[in-house]
């Protein structure tokens, strides 16, 4: 148990990275090196999913990484963690880290920009696993060189007991939306437009547990009482670039995560909502979306780790009029916290004047 938490906690400790690492290395005072892995595996079925229109059967990898993690003193540390795309490995983080205090750290390099708690606990740590990512939370979707990472600098820290996160940071921005272009492709077809960062920023308040440091994590499992609301948004001048017209990219969200320790269990709700705007360059990437998310997990026979049933509904309302609509009911066994969990779940995906899509996905993670 205490090694299940501990873990947890390092990813958003002011001294740790993305790299939760299984082994640490210490090569001096306040020296060391460490490494870590997760892997995420899925089988899905979907209907009409195979070539002949019946339901698919279907194994994948959808994530592997590798965790390096390093430390220079107490101040200077860095982190390198790299991912599978499905075709080669690609560097997900690469960053300087300088922590001078809880309350006052500086990241530089590429890093996931500050945004809303589901895209800032990524497919690791959020409830029902994987990314909420194409419905509602579209930071990391449309945003970013490669999983909702970028090239820039953040300022965060954790005030007031560590019950107050603020982040804040520029990147370079200019890879949103479907169809948008990167600043280069814009250059190479000859648009004009203004070379402004990306601002990006997040504040958030815990009433009653701390949650301290940079990531989050979307469900806490039992072990904290949370009643928290967050505020994030982007901007960027010319951010959305196309050949027809380029746009302002802005985006803001607000969300909210409660937990509860009720005898043997925990309850969670979380809720979230979102404006996305881009000047009517990308009227698919421009709208509101809302999410919501009830579960309860409890204890099994000791040693036999816990249960996690869970419902998610996500909507997502752009100004082409295609909504979509998204309902997910699964079961987490909870074998080791976000080291070692096996889940079930059901979806169901509605689209305006498309057919329905449902679908059946058992997913295995695993962290060291």
């Amino acid at each position: 148990m205490q090694k299940k938490i501990k873990l947890s906690i390092l990813l958003s400790s002011a001294a740790a990275s993305l790299a939760h690492a299984g082994a640490t290395i210490p090569i001096g005072e306040d020296r060391s090196v460490s490494v870590g892995f997760g892997a995420r595996g899925s089988y899905t079925s979907a209907k009409d999913g195979a070539p002949d229109g019946s339901r698919s059967n279907d194994f994948n990898l959808d994530s592997a990484r590798l965790f390096f993690g390093a430390s220079l003193n107490k101040t200077i540390k860095g982190m390198l963690n790299t991912e599978w795309d499905g075709d080669q490995i690609r560097v997900l983080d690469a960053a300087a880290q300088f922590a001078f205090s809880p309350e006052l750290n500086v990241w530089a390099g590429r890093l996931l920009s500050p945004s809303d708690r589901a895209n800032m606990a990524g497919p690791y740590y959020s409830l029902g696993g994987g990314y909420w990512a194409g419905v509602a939370s579209r930071y990391g979707y449309n945003g970013g060189i490669f999983r909702g990472r970028d090239d820039g600098v953040v300022v965060w820290g954790n005030a007031a007991d560590g019950k107050l996160g603020y982040s804040f940071g520029a990147f370079e921005g200019h890879t949103f939306g479907i169809g948008s272009l990167t600043q280069k492709e814009a250059k190479a077809a000859g648009i004009k437009a203004d070379d402004s960062l990306m601002y990006a920023g997040r504040v958030q308040y815990d009433f009653w547990d701390a949650e301290p440091g940079y990531y989050g994590t979307g469900n806490y499992l039992g072990s904290k009482d949370i009643l928290a609301i967050g505020l994030a948004g982007r901007y960027q001048k010319d951010g959305v670039l196309t050949v027809a017209k380029t746009g302002d990219y802005k985006a803001w969200n607000l969300d909210f995560l409660l937990e509860k320790r009720i005898g043997a269990g925990a309850v969670s709700v979380e809720a979230a909502y979102y404006n996305y705007r881009n000047d009517d360059v990308i009227l698919a990437e421009q709208g509101k979306a809302w999410s919501t998310g009830l579960a309860y997990v409890f204890n099994l026979a000791p040693g036999q780790g816990k249960l996690q049933p869970f419902v998610q509904y996500q909507k997502f309302k752009p100004d082409n009029d295609i909504d979509v609509k998204q309902t997910d009911v699964g079961l987490n066994y909870i074998i080791d916290g976000y080291n070692a969990q096996l889940s079930a779940k059901y979806s169901k995906t509605k689209t305006v004047a498309a057919a329905d899509q449902s679908k059946f996905v058992v997913a295995l993670q695993v962290q060291y």
